[in-house]
């Protein structure tokens, strides 16, 4: 089993910046895929950024230019810089951790980006 605690939600205007942080522990395996997802209310979850332990990382195109991920091996722990928040970037985000078969998600954290 992984464990998924998230941190780093909260409210900020428009044109802000936030921090996310996505710490895993348990069964780690040195082969994954991890990054956030992100689920605004009456909406589908979608793909925010994802980061491969072999390097690569994934955007969604909406945040591209304005969300960066990054990762401390180390850690075990994934970011997510965000930068130059939208109202529409306000939603529950989710920590995600994909090990062979197994998914892992963390219980979310909240975004809202209003004035």
């Amino acid at each position: 089993q992984v464990q998924l605690v998230e941190s780093g939600g909260g409210l900020v205007q428009p044109g802000g910046s936030l921090r996310l942080s996505c710490a895993a522990s348990g069964s780690i395996f040195s082969i994954y895929v991890m990054g956030w997802y992100r689920q605004a209310p009456e909406k589908q979850r979608e793909l925010v950024a994802t980061f491969t332990s072999g390097g690569s990382t994934n955007y969604a195109d909406s945040v591209k230019g304005r969300f960066t991920i990054s990762r401390d091996n180390a850690k075990n722990t994934v970011y997510l810089q965000m930068n130059s928040l939208k109202p529409e970037d306000t939603a529950v985000y989710y920590c995600n951790r994909v090990q062979g078969t197994r998914v892992y998600w963390g219980q979310g954290t909240q975004v809202t980006v209003s004035s």
